[in-house]
């Protein structure tokens, strides 16, 4: 089978990258770079991986990259995914996500490629969501509250709308928080771990800076999400939405009492207001029925595994 990976070089494209090679089964693998990013991340891959430059800004070269990939399988994972970030650049991200999927879309109908497309789209457009109406189905409106949910909000409603209008085999996977080594320092988890582990190594003082403790999420480990990715393009059903999720949330004090528990160091917890948001989502769990009963997914992976792993990311990375 022949797929291709857009945002192949980034967080969650790198472990699906992995995940696809080192899984057991016939798959000629693609990745879409442009030519200033960074291939850090795949570099034990590279041998086994065969990169197609093009830019989702630039339709022309998604025609050129397309035509020579031919894919099966299109997994769709390039994007601007910071939800605080969105908020300094809403024009950026919504360029990035929204454009750059119809330029997607279109080259895939363009081409008439006989393809299933996988589309990363969010649980961000959920917004916020009251007690009573958790955990959430995909039935519930989206109702973002974010520059991010918005643009992912649109993505969501492309992959609706080509599979309506043209047909398109499109599957759109509304994952939920995810995190695990090689992950982002932005992102919460991952933000937490360095600072924990730049104390052990008396790096920065004894302080950690934490922005909404009260905030709870629905946790995934990423090789638990490039896992569902996989399933959902051999799996997943034309036109369908899926929730990726474990159903069950935990707030960021929890993370970091989880965190916390597995150092020696001891340090203190500052409230940074520059990490607080202008309108926070106080909980998103999901529900994950669906994608359980259709796709046979469910994650394996302990979040105090991700943890320490994340954590052992850092230190390796910090002290190699």
């Amino acid at each position: 089978m022949r797929v291709l990976i857009t945002g192949i070089t980034g967080f969650v494209g790198s472990h699906l990258a992995e995940h696809l090679l080192t899984s057991g089964g016939d798959v000629e693998v693609f990745g879409l770079v442009r030519w200033r990013s960074s291939t850090a991340e795949l570099q034990p891959l590279q041998p086994l991986l065969r990169l197609v430059e093009g830019d989702l800004q630039d339709a022309s070269s998604l025609l050129r990259a397309l035509q020579a990939a031919r894919p099966e399988v299109i997994y769709h994972l390039a994007a601007s995914s910071s939800v605080a970030g969105s908020w300094a650049t809403p024009e950026e991200i919504l360029k990035t996500n929204a454009v750059g999927t119809l330029h997607l879309l279109e080259a895939v109908r363009q081409l008439d490629l006989d393809a299933t497309v996988v589309l990363a789209c969010s649980a961000e457009p959920y917004g916020v969501v009251g007690e009573g109406e958790l955990p959430i189905d995909e039935d519930r409106p989206l109702r973002p509250v974010s520059p991010y949910g918005v643009s992912k909000a649109t993505v969501d409603l492309f992959g609706y709308q080509y599979f309506h209008s043209f047909r398109m085999r499109t599957v759109r996977l509304r994952l939920f928080n995810h995190c695990g080594p090689r992950q982002p320092e932005r992102f919460v988890v991952s933000s937490l771990a360095r600072q924990i582990v730049e104390v052990e190594r008396e790096l920065r003082p004894p302080r950690l800076l934490v922005g909404n403790l009260e905030a709870r999420r629905d946790f995934i480990d990423v090789r638990d999400a490039a896992r569902a990715y996989r399933l959902a393009g051999e799996r997943g059903t034309a036109g369908a939405v899926y929730n990726v999720c474990t159903g069950h949330g935990r707030s960021i004090r929890a993370v970091l009492d989880e965190l916390l528990s597995l150092t020696a160091a001891v340090m203190d917890v500052e409230c940074d207001p520059a990490r607080l948001r202008p309108a926070e989502i106080p909980a998103l769990v999901g529900d994950p029925t669906r994608f359980f009963e259709h796709v046979g997914w469910r994650p394996t992976i302990p979040f105090r595994q991700t943890l320490l792993d994340t954590l052992e990311y850092w230190r390796r990375r910090l002290f190699p």
